[in-house]
């Protein structure tokens, strides 16, 4: 949550030519309603069923980028088909950093109530060990430029050539 996982992935879309999908956007144009509204009418289990038939869906494609839904991995079967239908990218943004970046949305119906700092806690603690487990590989979220956290992330995937190394003389 407040990663910049769909940023950064429409990012890493746009230089490899490829769709991006974000699960939460695809269910909410299918929906026609936003996501607190499922939240309201079938409640989180509501939304949880809908999100693993989109990432089944989407998951099935060859050549896409996908951006999840920051509790998509609580799921077993949605963690196996992250697993084995693709490479998982973890970009691991400190608490703080989350907190910083979700504060103020209101589009985020696990944050809607008393305490959402301790809310925001809560889900990093029981996430972040499932996060690690299943990704392939794990990047620090980035401070710099979108465009950078993109190079970045194609470059340890293995996607883009190194830039230009220093020259040295021995």
């Amino acid at each position: 949550m407040g990663a910049g996982k769909t940023t950064i992935g429409r990012a890493v879309a746009r230089r490899l030519e490829r769709p991006f999908f974000d699960t939460d956007h695809e269910i909410e144009s299918r929906c026609g309603v936003r996501i607190p509204t499922i939240f309201e009418l079938e409640g989180e289990e509501g939304f949880r069923l809908r999100e693993t038939r989109m990432l089944d869906e989407l998951t099935r494609q060859r050549g896409i980028v996908l951006a999840t839904g920051g509790g998509a991995v609580l799921r077993p079967e949605n963690r196996e088909m992250l697993r084995t239908r693709g490479r998982v990218v973890y970009l691991d943004a400190s608490l703080s950093e989350v907190w910083r970046r979700t504060r103020r949305n209101r589009n985020r119906p696990l944050l809607q109530g008393e305490n959402p700092r301790a809310r925001i806690e809560a889900l990093y603690r029981a996430r972040e060990p499932i996060y690690r487990e299943l990704a392939h590989l794990v990047m620090p979220a980035h401070q710099g430029s979108v465009e950078q956290a993109a190079t970045m992330v194609l470059r340890l995937l293995g996607l883009e050539p190194p830039g230009p190394t220093p020259c040295g003389f021995g």
